[in-house]
């Protein structure tokens, strides 16, 4: 009977707490701080899957990337003090990127607290401002209303990470707690005067643009929002790293806001009069550094709808300012009667032959070719497949060129995280194994998580990882060269032969010196039975799609 209360221990508590919520996946790197939990979660290993991972930073990236995945907070466990260090990487990007996360750390005794134990951290303080909520669950008791605050925290509004600190005696006390019910996803709606007056202002438009971004979308919302799109004949963009929100496939796509513009995107946000925003926060990658936009009142109207009501006139007044979650506006929207569209129809048309004409083939020096080879993984990958990455310019080759199709095919830092590729990766063939999953790596970011590889093989996430090595962490070359020409200093690296590196994982190792060689090496990767390595070994003059290092150099030596 669900009235029949009996004693419990701190971690059994926590661990039927999850369950009540609905957890099915756990990420963890163990520690002796939270034996207690790793003992409950023995007896719920048929409910709960325990990923163990090989450095806390990819537990953590992998919980971030379970959640951007599946739209439920992604759990990860670590233990107190360098484990929770290690694990700071994946709770700030949950922040930068609104992901629903919870991070629980074992935490000293409570009769040690304040005296510097063995270590001890104040995680208040440690994680303060880069979670939403940051408590320490000093009576087993309370365990189940603090992880109910905890999901509903991580869950309402703009979405993001919860951090819970278990102290080490709390875990093996005993209490009588009666369990919560399921947390409920609290989200607002738009008001029908919000509708109506959004709708009169895109009637008196004549160069209307639509801005996509922001977390808490799922398929219906962007079906939705497609259909609105479609029926008012808009051009759409989508912001930094959430270019799967609109199938850029599509007649009405402009491309993707953000590092790297199209400069002809660009200018089309600048003359737009109308900006509707969708979900995106307007930071500093999608506004080009508060360039397209001005502070504080923008030269274009602007519609701005966020979950978060404190985004809202945050950076930027608005016109019309909407607090929302994405499937509701986006339903709203496809029920409003489309306006007259033939003042912009051009305006569309223009842009979305803007960006076929920026993703057009790019050469660069050197026998591989990345154009060519993202031009393959166009045709070769099915429009499901997942791609992930981390930071680094070798990324703008897939951003710039590879389209995506459909709903929650790209997984990308927007916190510009190195070492995302490689964990992302391998939650998602955990969470989805029968789609194809791809990590696009550059050197210098594969070795941030590269031992990541151990936990796919170890798993069974039979992902296809490419590294793009160039000798260098790449973009702080590029800058030194822009802002220091020929005073190249601590950028350089000497790299492992990284397809050997993979079979001494157990993976499949692959290494391609030429374009036409990749191809092959791929089929013989997908074809492998396990997790595959494809090292990319590129000229180091290639930095971008647009320019080489020494262009940059000569063009900083002239000024």
């Amino acid at each position: 009977m669900k009235n029949e209360l009996k004693s419990r221990t701190g971690g059994q508590l926590l661990v039927d707490a999850l369950k009540v919520h609905g957890v099915d996946t756990a990420f963890c790197v163990p520690g002796e701080s939270y034996l207690a939990v790793l003992d409950a979660l023995y007896d719920a290993r048929d409910a709960i899957k325990l990923i163990v991972c090989r450095q806390e930073g990819g537990a953590a990236n992998m919980a971030e990337a379970y959640g951007k995945l599946t739209g439920k907070p992604g759990i990860c466990m670590v233990t107190r003090g360098p484990g929770a260090a290690n694990a700071a990487i994946g709770v700030h990007t949950a922040f930068q990127d609104s992901t629903p996360m919870i991070l629980f750390i074992g935490q000293v005794g409570s009769d040690f607290v304040e005296r510097e134990a063995f270590q001890e951290v104040d995680f208040r303080r440690m994680f303060g401002q880069m979670a939403k909520w940051v408590a320490s669950i000093d009576s087993a008791a309370r365990v189940p209303e603090y992880l109910s605050h905890a999901f509903h925290c991580a869950m309402s509004g703009r979405k993001g990470p919860v951090v819970l600190a278990l102290p080490e005696d709390m875990l093996t006390q005993a209490a009588v707690a009666a369990d919560t019910d399921p947390y409920q996803e609290v989200v607002a709606h738009p008001g029908a005067g919000d509708i109506a007056v959004l709708r009169a202002m895109l009637a008196e438009a004549q160069r209307p643009l639509a801005i996509l971004g922001g977390s808490g979308w799922n398929a219906k919302a962007c079906a939705d929002l497609r259909k609105f799109i479609e029926a008012n004949g808009l051009p759409a963009g989508c912001a930094f790293r959430f270019q799967d929100l609109f199938d850029n496939s599509h007649a009405n796509y402009a491309g993707d806001i953000g590092i790297g513009i199209n400069p002809k995107l660009a200018q089309r946000v600048k003359d737009a009069d109308l900006l509707l925003v969708v979900g995106a926060r307007l930071g500093e990658m999608t506004t080009s550094g508060y360039t397209l936009l001005s502070v504080p009142r923008p030269a274009q109207k602007l519609v701005h709808v966020h979950a978060g009501a404190e985004e809202l006139g945050r950076v930027y007044q608005g016109d019309l300012l909407i607090n929302s979650g994405m499937p509701q506006i986006a339903a709203a929207l496809a029920a409003v009667p489309p306006v007259e569209a033939k003042a912009w129809r051009e305006w569309t048309q223009s842009a979305h032959a803007d960006y076929l004409e920026w993703t057009q083939r790019r050469t660069m020096p050197g026998k591989v070719q990345l154009w060519d080879i993202v031009d393959f993984l166009k045709r070769r990958l099915p429009a499901d497949a997942i791609l992930t990455n981390g930071a680094g310019n070798y990324s703008g080759w897939l951003h710039r060129f590879y389209p995506h199709r459909m709903f929650r095919t790209q997984l990308a830092p927007t916190s510009g995280a190195m070492g995302y590729g490689v964990p992302a990766a391998v939650a998602a063939k955990i969470v989805h194994p029968g789609r194809m999953v791809v990590s696009w790596n550059g050197d210098g970011c594969f070795l941030m998580c590269g031992q990541e590889l151990a936990t796919a093989a170890q798993y069974g996430a039979n992902v296809i990882f490419v590294v793009v090595n160039n000798g260098m962490y790449g973009t702080i070359r590029m800058h030194q060269e822009r802002d220091y020409p020929a005073r190249v200093y601590g950028t350089a690296l000497a790299n492992p032969d990284f397809a050997m590196l993979a079979r001494a994982y157990g993976a499949h190792g692959e290494l391609v010196e030429d374009t036409s060689g990749f191809a092959a090496a791929f089929e013989r990767a997908a074809a492998a039975g396990k997790p595959a390595l494809i090292e990319l070994r590129i000229d180091p003059q290639a930095i971008t799609p647009n320019t080489t290092l020494d262009a940059l150099r000569e063009q900083a030596l002239k000024k």
